[in-house]
């Protein structure tokens, strides 16, 4: 029986970029709920946790730390000011530079979530084990490091 359909390109390697995004929906699919409870987005959150661990930032550095595209992430600051979640202020030195920081109100409403997104951790780690939960965390820092920056193509030595 002929088919019309292209012949599949011999890949032998499997689809590491589709597995990776079927494992983040895995596990926002945890958090998702909690987000939406708040009334935060799911990019929202990821500069709210970066700015909690890492203090106040350029949003240069929140695109490359948050994975969120410069014109999206233009947006997604306008929103958290207009609803009182970041500010931002320029750096002494040099006025063209703007650094945005979080306010009382998102560091309390981060407070108030995280009962909730605790609790989605240890859901997660019951149910993967303490022991494969910290070697995931330390395989995946090794792959952030190794592969380098997204526009880093070079081969290592």
């Amino acid at each position: 029986m002929s088919s019309d359909l292209p012949t599949p390109a011999h890949i032998r390697h499997r689809n590491l970029p589709l597995l990776l995004l079927q494992a983040r929906e895995r596990v926002i699919a945890r958090f998702r709920p909690i987000l939406n409870e708040h009334g935060v987005t799911e990019q929202q959150w990821r500069v709210i946790r970066t700015l909690l661990e890492r203090g106040p930032l350029e949003p240069r550095e929140l695109v490359e730390v948050c994975q969120i595209s410069s014109p999206s992430l233009t947006g997604v600051l306008a929103r958290m000011d207009e609803a009182g979640w970041v500010l931002r202020s320029r750096v002494d030195g040099d006025q063209r530079r703007v650094r945005v920081a979080l306010t009382a109100q998102s560091v309390a409403l981060a407070e108030a979530m995280a009962p909730q997104i605790e609790a989605a951790y240890a859901q997660i780690e019951a149910r993967l084990g303490e022991a494969f939960t910290q070697r995931f965390y330390a395989v995946l820092d090794e792959l952030v490091e190794l592969l380098g920056e997204p526009g880093d193509m070079a081969e290592s030595d």
